[in-house]
Protein backbone atom coordinates (compact mmCIF):
# COMPACT_ATOMS: atom_id res chain seq x y z
CA UNK A 1 0.00 0.00 0.00
CA UNK A 2 1.47 3.36 -1.01
CA UNK A 3 1.63 6.39 1.25
CA UNK A 4 -1.01 8.12 -0.91
CA UNK A 5 -3.28 5.11 -0.61
CA UNK A 6 -2.78 5.05 3.16
CA UNK A 7 -3.74 8.70 3.47
CA UNK A 8 -6.87 8.16 1.40
CA UNK A 9 -7.88 5.16 3.47
CA UNK A 10 -7.34 7.09 6.70
CA UNK A 11 -9.42 10.09 5.62
CA UNK A 12 -13.02 10.86 6.48
CA UNK A 13 -15.91 10.17 4.11
CA UNK A 14 -16.48 12.73 1.37
CA UNK A 15 -18.75 15.58 2.47
CA UNK A 16 -20.64 17.92 0.15
CA UNK A 17 -20.73 21.51 1.38
CA UNK A 18 -19.70 22.69 4.81
CA UNK A 19 -18.89 20.05 7.43
CA UNK A 20 -20.00 22.28 10.30
CA UNK A 21 -22.55 25.09 10.33
CA UNK A 22 -23.02 27.04 13.57
CA UNK A 23 -25.79 29.63 13.63
CA UNK A 24 -26.55 32.09 16.41
CA UNK A 25 -25.46 29.97 19.37
CA UNK A 26 -26.37 31.27 22.82
CA UNK A 27 -25.73 29.63 26.19
CA UNK A 28 -26.43 31.06 29.63
CA UNK A 29 -25.32 30.11 33.12
CA UNK A 30 -28.02 31.78 35.15
CA UNK A 31 -27.80 35.49 34.40
CA UNK A 32 -24.37 35.12 32.76
CA UNK A 33 -24.42 34.89 28.96
CA UNK A 34 -21.37 32.69 28.34
CA UNK A 35 -21.85 32.46 24.56
CA UNK A 36 -23.68 35.26 22.77
CA UNK A 37 -24.87 34.84 19.16
CA UNK A 38 -21.86 32.92 17.76
CA UNK A 39 -21.97 31.82 14.11
CA UNK A 40 -19.37 30.28 11.77
CA UNK A 41 -18.84 27.53 9.18
CA UNK A 42 -16.05 25.03 8.48
CA UNK A 43 -15.39 23.40 5.10
CA UNK A 44 -13.82 19.96 4.49
CA UNK A 45 -10.06 20.04 5.05
CA UNK A 46 -10.21 23.45 6.74
CA UNK A 47 -8.77 24.25 10.16
CA UNK A 48 -10.85 26.90 11.93
CA UNK A 49 -9.53 28.48 15.13
CA UNK A 50 -11.34 29.98 18.08
CA UNK A 51 -8.74 32.35 19.56
CA UNK A 52 -9.32 33.99 22.90
CA UNK A 53 -8.27 34.08 26.57
CA UNK A 54 -9.39 31.60 29.19
CA UNK A 55 -13.01 32.29 30.07
CA UNK A 56 -13.86 33.76 26.66
CA UNK A 57 -16.51 31.12 25.95
CA UNK A 58 -14.48 28.83 23.67
CA UNK A 59 -15.05 25.61 25.62
CA UNK A 60 -18.78 26.30 26.07
CA UNK A 61 -19.05 26.90 22.32
CA UNK A 62 -17.44 23.60 21.37
CA UNK A 63 -19.45 21.81 24.04
CA UNK A 64 -22.60 22.97 22.26
CA UNK A 65 -21.12 21.99 18.88
CA UNK A 66 -20.42 18.51 20.25
CA UNK A 67 -23.86 18.19 21.82
CA UNK A 68 -22.55 18.03 25.39
CA UNK A 69 -24.48 21.07 26.60
CA UNK A 70 -27.71 22.46 25.13
CA UNK A 71 -27.87 25.57 23.03
CA UNK A 72 -30.42 27.91 24.53
CA UNK A 73 -30.67 29.57 21.14
CA UNK A 74 -29.23 28.80 17.71
CA UNK A 75 -28.44 25.67 15.73
CA UNK A 76 -25.57 23.28 15.00
CA UNK A 77 -25.40 21.12 11.87
CA UNK A 78 -22.69 18.49 11.30
CA UNK A 79 -22.46 17.08 7.75
CA UNK A 80 -26.05 18.16 7.24
CA UNK A 81 -27.33 16.49 10.44
CA UNK A 82 -29.00 18.69 13.03
CA UNK A 83 -27.50 18.34 16.51
CA UNK A 84 -30.89 19.22 18.02
CA UNK A 85 -33.11 16.96 15.88
CA UNK A 86 -30.76 14.04 15.16
CA UNK A 87 -27.94 14.13 17.74
CA UNK A 88 -26.86 10.50 17.30
CA UNK A 89 -26.29 10.91 13.56
CA UNK A 90 -24.58 14.28 14.03
CA UNK A 91 -22.24 13.01 16.75
CA UNK A 92 -21.27 9.99 14.63
CA UNK A 93 -19.44 12.34 12.28
CA UNK A 94 -17.39 14.26 14.84
CA UNK A 95 -14.50 13.47 17.14
CA UNK A 96 -13.96 15.42 20.36
CA UNK A 97 -10.60 15.86 22.09
CA UNK A 98 -11.30 17.61 25.42
CA UNK A 99 -8.80 19.42 27.60
CA UNK A 100 -9.10 16.66 30.19
CA UNK A 101 -7.36 13.41 29.24
CA UNK A 102 -9.80 10.64 28.30
CA UNK A 103 -7.50 7.62 28.33
CA UNK A 104 -6.91 4.71 30.71
CA UNK A 105 -3.46 4.83 32.40
CA UNK A 106 -3.35 1.08 33.10
CA UNK A 107 -3.74 0.22 29.40
CA UNK A 108 -1.18 0.53 26.62
CA UNK A 109 -1.70 2.96 23.77
CA UNK A 110 -2.78 0.12 21.49
CA UNK A 111 -5.18 -1.21 24.12
CA UNK A 112 -6.67 2.24 24.65
CA UNK A 113 -7.25 2.74 20.95
CA UNK A 114 -8.67 -0.77 20.54
CA UNK A 115 -11.07 -0.22 23.44
CA UNK A 116 -12.37 3.09 22.09
CA UNK A 117 -12.53 1.65 18.57
CA UNK A 118 -14.85 -1.09 19.81
CA UNK A 119 -17.07 1.55 21.39
CA UNK A 120 -17.34 2.94 17.85
CA UNK A 121 -18.43 -0.54 16.67
CA UNK A 122 -15.17 -1.21 14.85
CA UNK A 123 -14.04 -4.84 14.80
CA UNK A 124 -11.44 -7.27 13.49
CA UNK A 125 -8.97 -6.36 10.76
CA UNK A 126 -10.62 -3.01 10.14
CA UNK A 127 -9.98 -2.01 13.75
CA UNK A 128 -6.41 -3.34 13.71
CA UNK A 129 -5.61 -1.38 10.54
CA UNK A 130 -7.12 1.80 11.90
CA UNK A 131 -5.28 1.53 15.22
CA UNK A 132 -1.99 1.13 13.32
CA UNK A 133 -2.78 4.16 11.11
CA UNK A 134 -3.58 6.34 14.10
CA UNK A 135 -0.49 5.25 16.04
CA UNK A 136 1.63 6.28 13.05
CA UNK A 137 -0.15 9.61 12.66
CA UNK A 138 0.35 10.58 16.31
CA UNK A 139 3.92 9.26 16.39
CA UNK A 140 3.43 6.59 19.07
CA UNK A 141 3.94 3.37 17.09
CA UNK A 142 7.26 2.64 18.87
CA UNK A 143 5.61 3.10 22.30
CA UNK A 144 2.35 1.34 21.44
CA UNK A 145 2.92 -1.50 23.93
CA UNK A 146 3.87 0.73 26.89
CA UNK A 147 1.38 1.54 29.63
CA UNK A 148 0.13 5.07 29.18
CA UNK A 149 0.79 5.89 32.84
CA UNK A 150 4.47 5.81 31.82
CA UNK A 151 3.95 8.41 29.09
CA UNK A 152 4.93 12.06 29.24
CA UNK A 153 2.18 14.64 29.31
CA UNK A 154 2.69 15.36 25.63
CA UNK A 155 2.45 11.71 24.66
CA UNK A 156 -0.79 11.38 26.58
CA UNK A 157 -2.13 14.41 24.74
CA UNK A 158 -1.21 12.85 21.40
CA UNK A 159 -2.96 9.61 22.35
CA UNK A 160 -5.99 11.66 23.38
CA UNK A 161 -6.05 13.07 19.85
CA UNK A 162 -5.71 9.57 18.43
CA UNK A 163 -8.82 8.43 20.27
CA UNK A 164 -10.79 11.24 18.66
CA UNK A 165 -9.55 10.24 15.18
CA UNK A 166 -10.25 6.51 15.31
CA UNK A 167 -13.63 6.50 13.57
CA UNK A 168 -12.49 8.83 10.77
CA UNK A 169 -14.63 11.80 11.77
CA UNK A 170 -15.45 14.47 9.22
CA UNK A 171 -14.98 17.05 12.01
CA UNK A 172 -12.35 16.91 14.76
CA UNK A 173 -12.78 19.26 17.72
CA UNK A 174 -9.61 20.06 19.68
CA UNK A 175 -9.93 22.05 22.91
CA UNK A 176 -6.58 23.60 23.93
CA UNK A 177 -4.66 20.38 23.05
CA UNK A 178 -1.18 21.75 23.88
CA UNK A 179 -1.81 23.16 27.35
CA UNK A 180 0.85 22.01 29.80
CA UNK A 181 3.06 20.07 27.38
CA UNK A 182 6.77 20.43 26.64
CA UNK A 183 7.93 22.18 23.43
CA UNK A 184 8.88 18.94 21.64
CA UNK A 185 5.51 17.34 22.31
CA UNK A 186 3.73 20.54 21.43
CA UNK A 187 5.40 20.58 18.03
CA UNK A 188 4.47 16.92 17.48
CA UNK A 189 0.83 17.73 18.27
CA UNK A 190 0.82 20.66 15.86
CA UNK A 191 2.37 18.51 13.14
CA UNK A 192 -0.36 15.89 13.69
CA UNK A 193 -3.04 18.56 13.31
CA UNK A 194 -1.39 19.89 10.15
CA UNK A 195 -1.49 16.39 8.65
CA UNK A 196 -5.25 16.15 9.12
CA UNK A 197 -6.12 18.83 6.56
CA UNK A 198 -4.38 16.81 3.84
CA UNK A 199 -6.73 13.94 4.72
CA UNK A 200 -9.80 16.13 4.33
CA UNK A 201 -10.61 16.43 8.04
CA UNK A 202 -12.28 19.65 9.15
CA UNK A 203 -10.76 20.84 12.43
CA UNK A 204 -12.24 23.16 15.05
CA UNK A 205 -9.28 24.27 17.18
CA UNK A 206 -9.50 26.37 20.34
CA UNK A 207 -6.42 28.08 21.74
CA UNK A 208 -5.19 31.15 23.57
CA UNK A 209 -1.77 30.86 21.87
CA UNK A 210 -1.73 33.22 18.90
CA UNK A 211 1.31 31.48 17.37
CA UNK A 212 -0.66 28.23 17.15
CA UNK A 213 -3.58 29.95 15.48
CA UNK A 214 -1.24 31.63 12.97
CA UNK A 215 0.52 28.35 12.18
CA UNK A 216 -2.48 26.03 11.91
CA UNK A 217 -5.64 27.89 11.05
CA UNK A 218 -6.98 28.75 7.62
CA UNK A 219 -9.48 31.07 9.28
CA UNK A 220 -9.61 32.42 12.82
CA UNK A 221 -12.44 33.75 14.98
CA UNK A 222 -11.41 36.17 17.71
CA UNK A 223 -13.58 35.42 20.76
CA UNK A 224 -13.94 37.54 23.89
CA UNK A 225 -16.64 37.77 26.58
CA UNK A 226 -18.70 35.14 24.80
CA UNK A 227 -18.90 37.03 21.52
CA UNK A 228 -17.23 36.47 18.18
CA UNK A 229 -15.47 39.81 17.69
CA UNK A 230 -14.17 39.16 14.18
CA UNK A 231 -13.50 36.26 11.83
CA UNK A 232 -11.31 35.76 8.76
CA UNK A 233 -7.90 34.73 7.53
CA UNK A 234 -4.86 35.97 9.42
CA UNK A 235 -4.24 38.69 6.82
CA UNK A 236 -7.89 39.76 6.81
CA UNK A 237 -7.85 40.14 10.58
CA UNK A 238 -4.57 42.05 10.57
CA UNK A 239 -6.07 44.54 8.10
CA UNK A 240 -8.60 45.45 10.79
CA UNK A 241 -5.78 47.19 12.67
CA UNK A 242 -5.28 49.52 9.73
CA UNK A 243 -2.74 47.36 7.94
CA UNK A 244 0.24 49.46 9.04
CA UNK A 245 3.69 48.34 10.18
CA UNK A 246 6.26 49.94 12.46
CA UNK A 247 9.87 50.66 11.52
CA UNK A 248 12.51 51.88 13.97
CA UNK A 249 15.61 53.56 12.53
CA UNK A 250 18.31 54.10 15.14
CA UNK A 251 21.52 56.08 14.72
CA UNK A 252 23.03 59.56 14.88
CA UNK A 253 23.46 62.63 12.70
CA UNK A 254 20.72 64.98 11.56
CA UNK A 255 17.73 63.07 12.93
CA UNK A 256 15.44 66.10 12.63
CA UNK A 257 16.14 66.49 8.91
CA UNK A 258 15.62 62.75 8.41
CA UNK A 259 12.27 62.93 10.19
CA UNK A 260 11.15 65.79 7.94
CA UNK A 261 12.23 63.94 4.81
CA UNK A 262 10.45 60.75 5.82
CA UNK A 263 7.20 62.56 6.69
CA UNK A 264 6.94 63.62 3.07
CA UNK A 265 6.90 60.03 1.76
CA UNK A 266 3.48 58.63 0.72
CA UNK A 267 4.01 55.30 2.50
CA UNK A 268 4.75 56.97 5.87
CA UNK A 269 1.73 57.58 8.12
CA UNK A 270 3.49 58.97 11.18
CA UNK A 271 7.02 59.75 12.41
CA UNK A 272 8.11 59.99 16.05
CA UNK A 273 11.65 61.22 16.76
CA UNK A 274 13.92 61.13 19.79
CA UNK A 275 17.64 61.84 20.26
CA UNK A 276 18.84 58.56 18.75
CA UNK A 277 16.03 57.06 16.70
CA UNK A 278 12.99 57.50 14.48
CA UNK A 279 9.90 55.36 14.96
CA UNK A 280 7.78 55.23 11.80
CA UNK A 281 4.26 54.01 11.15
CA UNK A 282 4.39 52.74 7.59
CA UNK A 283 2.18 51.04 5.00
CA UNK A 284 3.72 47.80 3.69
CA UNK A 285 7.10 48.07 5.41
CA UNK A 286 8.52 45.07 3.56
CA UNK A 287 8.45 47.03 0.31
CA UNK A 288 9.10 50.47 1.76
CA UNK A 289 12.02 49.82 4.12
CA UNK A 290 14.78 50.16 1.53
CA UNK A 291 13.40 53.53 0.40
CA UNK A 292 13.09 54.67 4.02
CA UNK A 293 16.73 53.87 4.73
CA UNK A 294 17.84 55.68 1.55
CA UNK A 295 15.79 58.78 2.38
CA UNK A 296 17.01 58.95 6.00
CA UNK A 297 20.64 58.55 4.95
CA UNK A 298 20.33 61.18 2.22
CA UNK A 299 18.90 63.61 4.80
CA UNK A 300 22.01 63.29 6.97
CA UNK A 301 21.19 60.46 9.40
CA UNK A 302 23.85 57.83 10.05
CA UNK A 303 22.07 54.52 10.69
CA UNK A 304 23.26 51.74 12.97
CA UNK A 305 20.04 49.73 13.25
CA UNK A 306 16.78 48.99 11.42
CA UNK A 307 13.91 47.10 13.07
CA UNK A 308 10.62 46.18 11.39
CA UNK A 309 7.59 44.95 13.32
CA UNK A 310 4.38 43.88 11.63
CA UNK A 311 0.98 43.55 13.32
CA UNK A 312 0.06 40.08 14.55
CA UNK A 313 -2.99 38.47 16.12
CA UNK A 314 -2.05 39.98 19.47
CA UNK A 315 -2.36 43.40 17.84
CA UNK A 316 -5.72 42.38 16.35
CA UNK A 317 -7.03 41.24 19.72
CA UNK A 318 -5.89 44.45 21.38
CA UNK A 319 -7.48 46.51 18.62
CA UNK A 320 -10.82 44.67 18.86
CA UNK A 321 -11.13 44.31 22.64
CA UNK A 322 -8.92 47.00 24.14
CA UNK A 323 -6.89 44.45 26.09
CA UNK A 324 -4.03 42.04 25.52
CA UNK A 325 -4.82 38.45 24.60
CA UNK A 326 -3.28 37.10 27.80
CA UNK A 327 -5.06 39.53 30.16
Amino acid sequence: MTAATTRAAAGPPAVAGDVLVVEGLVHRYGDLVAVDDVSFRIAPGETFGLLGPNGAGKTTTISMVAGLVPAHEGAVTVTGRSMARDPVAAKAHLGLVPQELAIYPELTARENLTFFGRLQRMRGKELDRRVAEVLELIGLEERAKDLTKEYSGGMKRRLNIGVGLLHRPALLILDEPTVGVDPQSRNAILESVEALAAEGVAVLYTTHYMEEAERLCDRIAVVDAGRLQAEGTRDELVRLTGGVDHVRLSGAGDIGAAAAALRSLPTVVEVAADRSALTLTVRDAARAVAHLVTAATAAGMSLDGVEVSRPDLESVFLHLTGKALRD
